[in-house]
């Protein structure tokens, strides 16, 4: 069986397990454009340009999930330092985590920095129509409070543009977003600078 078809059938498994294609494609690492193919395969319909990206080695590990924290981490201290800007307000107050994958990447960086730590739903994950995205009520709030921006890995950027504006519209400042991978080689989003610790270009 071929990696393509073992994708087709992953992601048609966790459909009937229940999740929205919007979870799927967090779950697998993938566009929705690429999951919307995986699932219907529509004739006349080319296959989407991805990457599928299999971290679970680490993920499902926590000692390895905290050093890929503690190096997300280090190398947002190394960027300062190029910048020689290190004073103190240049600091995030509170650490953002995206839904789901984002999360426990968020939370070991917010222990290590002893800062607070928000959970951002994406809108992808929204069952509301339209879909909205929205901060958790059970953590800490955002307004008026420097922000960086948490997850796993940018496909097509959307999830990250969303994050920035919302942050914006309730009064907080996105200060930097970081990643362990990056598809779309993107230094900034909306004028907030990416941190990825690696970089994922599909060759043709």
């Amino acid at each position: 069986m071929s990696s393509l078809d073992d994708l087709i059938q992953k992601a048609k498994m966790l459909l009937s397990e229940g999740h929205s294609p919007g979870q799927i494609a967090d779950e697998l690492s993938l566009s929705m454009e690429t999951v919307t193919w995986l699932l219907t395969q529509q004739k006349g319909m080319e296959i989407p340009k991805d990457v599928h990206i299999d971290w679970t080695a680490v993920s499902g590990h926590a000692p390895l999930l905290d050093e890929i924290a503690m190096m997300m981490l280090k190398r947002y201290y190394i960027a300062l330092d190029e910048k020689d800007e290190t004073s103190p307000e240049k600091f995030p107050t509170v650490i953002v985590g995206i839904a789901i994958s984002g999360i426990p990447l968020a939370t070991l960086i917010a222990v290590e920095e002893d800062v607070k730590i928000a959970i951002y739903h994406p809108a992808k994950h929204s069952t509301q129509e339209p879909p909205v995205g929205s901060v958790s009520g059970n953590f800490a709030t955002i307004a008026g409070e420097r922000c960086i921006i948490v997850d796993d890995v940018i496909t097509s950027g959307n999830t990250m543009h969303e994050v920035v504006r919302y942050l914006r519209r309730h009064g907080s400042v996105p200060v930097a977003i970081w990643v362990m991978f990056d598809k779309r080689d993107l230094r900034d989003v909306d004028g907030v600078p990416v941190y990825s610790l690696f970089q994922i270009s599909r060759i043709d």
